[in-house]
């Protein structure tokens, strides 16, 4: 019943999921051209990324995606850092709105600050993902956000639970997730 519980919330609270919905609500600001550089948001930093991965867990050798093996990550991270790049280089270009940039480059900086990292040490993706998504929302709709900070450790239990991450990491990841991308987002505000 555990795992049962662990692998739903995992799988429900996935980077790709958080980053969709973090997308969409930073848009949601900005009305309906917001709405699309959210969805053009979404297409480089959660769809190419997935799509890459399932592509690659597809030939077998991968296991599932949430790349629970280290050395798959070492592989991945740079071709979603690439993705994310031409992101926030096409919305620059293409003049979207400050703190729609900002989110962007805090998915980039944090994703960077990640990548080092995994080469040693399994840091929590998810935590982390979720943490900056969080502080993003709280300091663009305000502190009642800060409320859904009760998700972290929930998410934290899952990873831990199914064994693909110590505590630790998931802690460590979590506080990655809001020092870097919270600091970075509001650059943009």
């Amino acid at each position: 019943m555990k795992t049962r519980a662990a692998r739903a919330l995992t799988d429900g609270v996935d980077p790709k999921n958080v980053i969709v919905a973090l997308c969409l609500l930073v848009g949601a600001r900005y009305g309906w051209p917001g709405i699309g550089w959210g969805l053009l948001a979404i297409t480089f930093c959660a769809g190419i990324p997935i799509a890459y991965i399932v592509i690659r867990e597809g030939d077998g050798r991968w296991g599932n995606r949430h790349l629970t093996d280290r050395s798959r990550r070492m592989v991945v991270i740079p071709v979603i850092l690439a993705s994310v790049g031409i992101c926030l280089a096409a919305m620059s270009l293409g003049g979207a709105p400050a703190p729609m940039l900002s989110m962007v480059a805090a998915m980039l900086v944090t994703l960077a600050a990640i990548w080092p990292i995994t080469r040693w040490w399994k840091i929590s993706v998810h935590t982390s993902v979720l943490t900056g998504a969080l502080a993003m929302l709280g300091l663009l709709y305000g502190p009642w956000w800060l409320l859904s900070i009760a998700l972290v450790p929930m998410v934290a239990w899952s990873r831990a639970q199914l064994k693909d991450h110590t505590p630790w990491q998931t802690v460590a990841g979590a506080a990655l997730g809001a020092i870097v991308a919270g600091p970075v987002f509001a650059l943009g505000l």
